[in-house]
């Protein structure tokens, strides 16, 4: 999807929607799911795959358990979570029900899509739930997560689920009206942007925090928006209790704010690389071999390594470093932690003299690196 006419060719969803657009006085409010389920019947009529990543689960658990606030503890969001995720599934359930829709539930977190085989099965899962006409609701399982494995808000867990299925948009509602010039709330006359075709750091610093039931401010928002954005999808940040704002959006309406897609589409596993793998280690590269993986494409050669960190084994995800300390991208790495350290520095036709086998000439071939700094 390039512009907001494209829209109207869209045949895949991802709907991400934040707990203030689910709650009514920090409690959920059937009015708003059933709003919300009445559109997304709409779309399916249309054709449209729906897929919604929905927040709400500890806001559900906080009115559920009568705490006065939204505890600050990973201890006590996960008890918020477990409580509450029973409340959001059945208003979710009764509501889509009601437009003769089934639902399913599927809960993640960042380890079940940490190794390849866990990706492609959510993947598949997801795909399966679509052509039998179900929408998935998905959610970041807070009740087992743990601060290290956590995806940290919604927001990132709806990108990579537009990733996972191949989404031609990226419908982010919030409560805002999309990304303003300044913060509304300080700056009442500051303009709507409209489409956003590039980032800097101005940009992102315009960004204001989130509300109390949640846990993304427009910073995560625009983050999210970004890494889709260079994958080469777009993505829509919009006030979910507009009138009708999904139907009008599909439409082409200039409601909210369109990020532009800035790169070409790209493969699964360069998705599963820049979004779920967890690098395991780190190798760090000279200028020269930096210079060749940023700005020529090139795979990373042994001669190019200076050193190798952690405890990471061949076919590990790690992190390709400049020696400077900046991190260039992300690569599955042909050799061991400890392999790497014997031919670093190294031609490729070394690689059997020093280990007695070669595996490959490249420690990370370019089919299995993304580069995540532009040259």
């Amino acid at each position: 999807m390039l512009s907001r006419a494209d829209l109207r060719n869209a045949r895949r969803l991802v709907v991400k929607i934040g707990s203030s657009q689910l709650c009514e006085n920090d409690r959920l409010s059937l009015g708003r799911f059933r709003a919300l389920a009445r559109q997304v019947a709409q779309l399916r009529r249309r054709g449209l795959e729906v897929v919604l990543v929905s927040s709400g689960a500890v806001a559900a658990g906080v009115a559920k358990l009568g705490l006065p606030a939204r505890p600050a503890t990973l201890r006590m969001k996960q008890v918020c979570a477990s409580a509450g995720q029973v409340s959001l599934m059945v208003a979710w359930e009764k509501a889509l029900s009601a437009f003769d829709l089934k639902c399913a539930q599927i809960l993640l977190t960042a380890s079940d899509l940490d190794d390849r085989r866990g990706f492609l099965n959510t993947r598949n899962t997801l795909a399966s739930l679509m052509e039998m006409g179900v929408v998935p609701i998905v959610n970041e399982n807070d009740t087992v997560a743990v601060e290290e494995l956590r995806f940290g808000d919604n927001d990132s867990l709806g990108s990579l689920v537009a990733s996972l299925v191949s989404a031609d948009v990226f419908i982010n509602l919030t409560d805002s009206d999309g990304l303003f010039a300044a913060d509304p709330r300080t700056s009442p006359g500051a303009a709507l942007i409209p489409e956003v075709t590039s980032f800097d750091e101005s940009l992102l610093a315009r960004a204001a925090a989130g509300g109390p039931m949640g846990t993304g401010g427009m910073h995560s928002k625009l983050v999210a928006a970004a890494l889709l954005s260079a994958k080469g999808t777009a993505s829509i940040i919009a006030n979910g209790r507009a009138r009708d704002v999904l139907e009008r959006l599909v439409d082409g309406e200039e409601l909210g704010t369109i990020v532009r897609p800035s790169g070409k589409p790209r493969k699964a596993r360069w998705t599963w690389l820049a979004f779920s793998a967890r690098p395991r280690g780190q190798v760090v590269v000279d200028g020269g071999a930096a210079a060749a993986l940023v700005g020529r494409g090139k795979s990373l050669l042994p001669g190019g390594v200076v050193a190798a960190k952690g405890l990471f084994k061949a076919g590990d995800p790690v992190a390709v470093m400049a020696a400077g300390g900046e991190r260039l991208g992300i690569g599955l790495s042909n050799y061991s932690v400890l392999e790497i350290e014997r031919i670093m520095g190294h031609p490729s036709a070394s690689i059997e003299g020093i280990l007695g086998y070669s595996h490959s000439d490249e420690v990370i071939h370019r089919d299995n690196l993304v580069i995540l700094v532009k040259p």
